[in-house]
């Protein structure tokens, strides 16, 4: 089987040429405009075959290389001047099955004129065959089992070393200030591109989350394809959160300055946003995605009432870049092993299911997980979700209980022996002196969280713990006075991890490179809860450190 990926040297091409490279009875044709790029990818690969074709001269490649799949992983789809579907033409004309990677609304949408074309001449076409719209579709569909889905948000944030193609950031740069169309409170409304923007926190449950992350509204299939599909929605909208947030900023300010002035496209700017772009590459090689879907449950104990659920996927380092790749290489491992698509032209909105993207994630640095949305529970289970069944039993006995408690036994602390150690220590309520001893911890909950106070043999401190919100979403915030730190909680084999994330003092955000840092966790040691605490401040060096084991009173 011949696989023809017309822009195969490209970034959303060239990877997925890679994750189909090990698919056994397939030849992999690398096309494009230029056959000098397409020799050199294609040198350190045996299984794949140089092409030189224009996507305006399609038919003459088909007719030479008889492909049987071919895929336009070029773009941008959102301007392709006065013949958008040259591409579907020729292929429906040579009998070729077809695959995009299609991000336009209008496009997608659009490709349905030639469903009956296609079942005439025996093929299969499917567009927008990615992240958008198709890995939406198939959460949408998992939430749809138990609840009716009236209003859904989403977003999709990037690695900052995931690079960008120039054709990607053509497209992103050309429809900044765009209208578009969107479903809000049941009627028919129009968004403007990049010019609307909130923020989420991607938090897989046990994982460390990624950092609050701004959304800026884009124009994807979904917010046309999936209106009709899902009668009861009446609110939808989509995002993308490109770092660094500087240059996502400066984004937001030209889609509101074409606005406000009315001006053409500013293509014209896409380079320099490119150049910018691939230059400033810096924080976390992570990258992700949420839904996040209200309604009413449809069954159990909460049927009929409101509920606010969710779905998280984190991609670690540079298995992230792969994830709008993998709709295709699903689709063609289905297609050698004989689950071939039904023969039609369309939106690829039904063409996977969340198993199948499961079954691709689970060979990578990738992780997924749903939340919900259940007031009144602990702050940790809150936090945690699913994953707080994973805490060994002493710490899921300590965390799950809205009552006041204490817990006693022994405990050693560290003191600072510095004197900028012991300053810090004193300002935050650390113990400034070495400690070894009884402990007792009372835990008192109230509207907001939960008050700590601890008494290492008469030296007492407290802090107060609660579920942040705003740019600490998906973090615990422990407060000591008016110094507050969000913490990523964080689950392996039983154990709770705490990382501090961000701090503030008097609600003003202070530097993250003099952020404290330490280990510090909880785990079960011999039926016994035990807590290792250790505190240290970049320039500043060890501040406090305490130990112990703890049990119920």
């Amino acid at each position: 089987m011949k696989v023809l990926i017309l822009g195969g040297y490209g970034v959303f091409g060239g990877r997925l040429a890679e994750l189909i490279a090990d698919v056994d009875g397939i030849e992999i044709l690398i096309a494009g405009r230029g056959l000098a790029k397409a020799q050199a990818f294609c040198a350190g690969h045996a299984c794949f075959t140089p092409v030189q074709a224009h996507r305006d001269e399609i038919a003459t490649a088909i007719s030479d290389h008889h492909p049987d799949i071919l895929v336009d992983a070029t773009g941008p789809f959102q301007d392709y001047g006065d013949a958008p579907y040259s591409v579907i033409k020729a292929c429906i004309a040579g009998g070729v099955n077809y695959f995009d990677f299609a991000d336009g609304a209008d496009f997608v949408t659009g490709v349905a004129q030639f469903d009956a074309e296609a079942k005439a001449a025996g093929v299969f076409v499917l567009s927008g065959v990615s992240s958008f719209p198709v890995l939406t579709a198939a959460v949408l569909r998992h939430f749809e089992q138990d609840m009716d889905v009236q209003s859904v948000e989403g977003g999709i944030a990037p690695s900052p070393y995931a690079g960008v193609g120039m054709n990607v950031m053509r497209a992103v740069v050309g429809y900044a200030g765009n209208p578009v169309p969107l479903m809000r409170d049941g009627e028919q409304a129009t968004g403007v591109a990049l010019g609307e923007s909130r923020y989420y926190t991607i938090s897989v449950p046990g994982k460390l989350p990624l950092r609050n992350i701004r959304f800026s509204l884009v124009e994807v299939p979904e917010l046309q394809v999936l209106p009709p599909e899902m009668p009861g929605l009446h609110d939808i909208w989509m995002g993308a959160g490109p770092g660094p947030e500087t240059l996502h900023r400066g984004l937001n300010l030209l889609a509101k300055l074409r606005v406000t002035l009315k001006l053409p496209a500013l293509t014209w700017l896409a380079p320099l946003c490119y150049k910018v772009l691939n230059l400033l590459k810096f924080g976390e090689h992570r990258g992700g995605m949420y839904i996040e879907v209200q309604g009413r449950a449809k069954s159990g104990a909460r049927q009929g009432q409101a509920v606010t659920r969710s779905w998280h996927m984190l991609a670690e380092g540079d298995d992230g870049p792969y994830v709008p790749s993998m709709a295709i290489e699903a689709l063609i491992r289905k297609v050698v092993r004989g689950e071939t698509p039904v023969n039609g032209a369309g939106a690829a909105i039904h063409a996977l299911e969340l198993a199948d993207y499961d079954a691709l994630f689970a060979n990578r640095d990738i992780s997924t997980g749903f939340r919900e949305n259940l007031p009144g529970q602990p702050i940790y289970r809150e936090i945690l979700g699913s994953a707080f069944n994973e805490l060994d039993a002493p710490l899921r006995e300590l965390h799950d209980s809205r009552d006041i408690r204490s817990w006693s036994g022994q405990v050693q602390a560290r003191a600072a022996k510095t004197v900028l150690g012991r300053l810090a220590a004193r300002l935050a309520g650390f113990p400034t002196q070495d400690a070894q001893g009884p402990v007792t911890v009372t835990f008192t909950p109230d509207d907001t969280g939960e008050l700590w106070q601890r008494d290492f043999g008469g030296y007492k401190f407290q802090t107060h713990q609660s579920k942040g919100c705003g740019r600490n979403s998906g973090l615990l915030v422990e407060a000591f006075g008016r110094l507050k730190i969000g913490l990523a909680v964080t689950v392996e084999n039983g154990t709770l991890q705490l990382m501090p994330r961000r701090w503030t003092l008097f609600m003003i955000p202070l530097p993250r490179m003099f952020l404290p840092r330490g280990d510090t966790f909880e785990r079960a040691a011999n039926g016994q809860f035990q807590f290792d605490v250790q505190v240290e401040i970049p320039l500043i060096g060890h501040v406090v450190a305490y130990k112990g084991v703890l049990m119920p009173d």
